[in-house]
């Protein structure tokens, strides 16, 4: 088996070594002629995050929190089986497994600064109001 080229960059100057990830191959469901009993073309990858050392100790407890309902024994396991080729699925995973460390060691957001409705704006709802109500009660013509 050919390894893939180059270590794959998650963000910034931090990548994940080729040697850290374990790639797995079997068939693909679905359909595919006589070549597909014979190809192993699904590819499993998986990265061992519990017992790397590729990430800063930081990204690492974040990613392990925000993952916690997705990992096996520590690891994240990315299946890709939509291409005939495994070479593309190969591609598409390890494309996939960045993506979703990227997502998962990002910084959290900023919190969120409460701000009040002005006054000015609250004021022309509620006359808005009003005036939709006395249009729609003068349609009621009570005059029995």
């Amino acid at each position: 088996m050919d390894p893939m080229s180059g270590p794959h960059l998650i963000r910034g100057s931090v990548s994940l070594p080729e040697a850290e990830l374990n790639w797995r191959f079997s068939r693909s469901s679905g359909p595919g002629g006589q070549h597909v009993n014979t190809s192993d073309s699904q590819v499993e990858l998986r990265f061992d995050l519990a017992g790397t050392a590729s990430l800063p100790p930081v990204w690492k407890a974040r990613a392990l929190e925000r993952l916690a309902g997705r990992l096996v024994d520590g690891c994240v396991v990315v299946r890709a089986s939509e291409h005939r080729s495994q070479w593309r699925n190969r591609e598409t995973a390890a494309v996939r497994l960045a993506a979703l460390l990227a997502e998962a060691t990002a910084p959290p957001p900023q919190p969120r600064r409460p701000t009040r409705i002005p006054r000015g704006i609250n004021e022309r709802r509620l006359r808005e109001k009003k005036q939709r109500s006395d249009t729609k009660r003068g349609r009621s013509a009570r005059d029995w």
